[in-house]
């Protein structure tokens, strides 16, 4: 199985699947061209803090996507290049489920996240998808505390 880093070349493609994605309203919100001329405009400007990690088909379609947030964090005397990551928008078409891929998905980006320095890396997840977050080493953490809008 393929797993490479996306470029600009697969927002067509990466539009496709945050699209399928989404939720009906959030589809109703705007047009899919729409949507991905905004995408493309969007990671344009975040290149250098947000990197998705695709799974193409046989003949090109990407089945599958996991995006990494690299996220700055507040220098420490003895270091002042401290990141950590946050695992996002990670999908596998329902056809292709259950095979692998979006756990591969999720090893690319902790792996190179890893690789260039970052401490740890976090998920929010569904309940469904829990356990293959933990089969792949993330466990809960009673220090990551979360407080959400009313």
């Amino acid at each position: 199985m393929e797993i490479r880093r996306a470029d600009l070349d697969d927002v067509a493609e990466l539009a496709r699947l945050l699209w399928w994605h989404a939720s009906s309203e959030e589809q109703a919100a705007q047009p899919r061209e729409e949507f991905e001329v905004g995408l493309t405009a969007w990671w344009s400007a975040h290149a250098q803090s947000h990197l998705a990690f695709v799974a193409p088909a046989a003949g090109g379609a990407l089945i599958g996507m996991a995006w990494l947030a690299l996220l700055p964090r507040i220098p420490r005397p003895g270091t002042t290049m401290r990141r950590s990551a946050d695992i996002q928008s990670v999908f596998v078409i329902p056809e292709q489920r259950g095979q692998g891929v979006g756990s591969a998905l999720v090893d690319a980006a902790t792996t190179h996240a890893f690789g260039v320095g970052v401490s740890r890396v976090t998920v929010s997840s569904g309940r469904r998808a829990v356990p293959v977050y933990e089969r792949l080493g993330f466990a809960a953490s009673p220090r990551l505390l979360e407080k959400t809008a009313d």
